[in-house]
């Protein structure tokens, strides 16, 4: 795939993430988004259905120039937050800001500046991929003669350009997904909310994916992605936002998750000797599940594990192997203790 967007002046730095607050530092002087906030904000949104309280007072920052990683389990309320952040469905309660722009009240601007990537992608079975795109593209009303332009840039973007005069029916399920993303960034949004957009994609196009929303984000757009690959979303966020059973539990940078208690993997060529340095350290451990000679240390930070790393070596252990276990958006998500609903 190749890049549609221009890359940023030669003079410029790329922008720096901002830090993405805590649930108690949203807005710690009852302003709420904090002033000078640019991108997407949600507060105190609740909706239900019948008995069913999908959303119950969530709370979101989508910083411009950042991907925002959206983190939980199944029936979380994941789906229903991404809807009524693109203005599809209407909160029961709370207030949303899309760039200064609230949904509610002004849903065709707010929607001039989403780009939505639903999970799975309806389409015009009848019609070409072309011709979905273009068709996209007069509903969004770009200007007539700029759109066969836009299109072939969008299918070179999303490596379709030799399925561009298929009909829609025979895409396969990464086909849809790649087709999907090209249709939300038809009119080059401000803002892009995708639901599970790695599904159904092969490695390639993962890997295209990846590089494809840290462009958009370096060009100044609010990206939010749900996934359940975890692993994937370390690479790419710069923020998360973890939520479960409708409600946000936790809001950080992907640096502040790196820089907590985690939980490492050691190998040492002499696996005897490698317990008994941890042993005179006295640093707990435990054996991995992967590979049986190696063993698992929770250390505090980054800092302490390349002290322990240091220590070892003096020790006169020979470490072949040493790293975080899991990613770090997986090992919080997974020291919440969250439970399927």
């Amino acid at each position: 795939m190749t890049e549609f967007l221009p890359p940023p002046p030669a003079t410029a730095s790329p922008p720096q993430p901002a830090a993405q607050p805590s649930p108690e530092q949203l807005a710690p002087d009852g302003i709420f988004p904090p002033e000078g906030f640019r991108g997407l904000s949600a507060k105190g949104l609740s909706r239900s259905f019948g008995s069913v309280h999908a959303v119950v007072d969530m709370e979101l920052l989508a910083p411009a120039g950042q991907v925002t990683a959206l983190i939980g389990p199944n029936g979380a309320g994941k789906t229903t937050l991404l809807l009524m952040l693109a203005s599809l469905l209407a909160p029961d309660t709370g207030s949303i800001s899309v760039m200064g722009i609230d949904p509610v009240k002004d849903p065709t601007v707010a929607r001039a500046k989403i780009g939505w990537m639903p999970d799975t992608l309806g389409v015009w079975e009848s019609l070409t991929v072309r011709e979905i795109l273009t068709t996209m593209g007069h509903f969004y009303h770009l200007p007539k003669a700029g759109i066969p332009g836009r299109v072939e840039e969008l299918l070179t973007l999303v490596s379709l350009s030799p399925l561009a005069d298929q009909k829609a029916r025979v895409l396969s399920r990464g086909q849809q997904q790649r087709l999907s993303l090209a249709r939300a960034l038809i009119h080059d949004p401000e803002v892009l909310l995708l639901d599970e957009p790695a599904s159904g994609l092969d490695p390639g196009s993962r890997v295209a994916l990846r590089r494809i929303l840290r462009n958009l984000a370096a060009h100044g757009k609010v990206v939010v992605v749900s996934s359940h690959v975890l692993a994937e979303l370390d690479e790419i966020a710069d923020g998360a936002v973890f939520v479960n059973q409708g409600r946000t539990v936790l809001a950080q940078t992907v640096a502040q998750a790196a820089d907590q208690g985690r939980r490492y993997c050691i190998a040492a060529l002499d696996p005897a000797a490698l317990a008994e340095a941890l042993g005179n350290l006295g640093v707990e451990f435990s054996h991995g599940t992967v590979r049986a000679e190696s063993v698992l240390v929770t250390v505090g930070s980054e800092v302490g594990a390349a002290k322990l790393l240091q220590d070892l070596m003096a020790a006169g252990v020979a470490v072949h192997d040493f790293g975080p276990a899991t990613g770090a958006l997986e090992e919080t998500y997974m020291s919440m203790g969250v439970e399927q609903p």
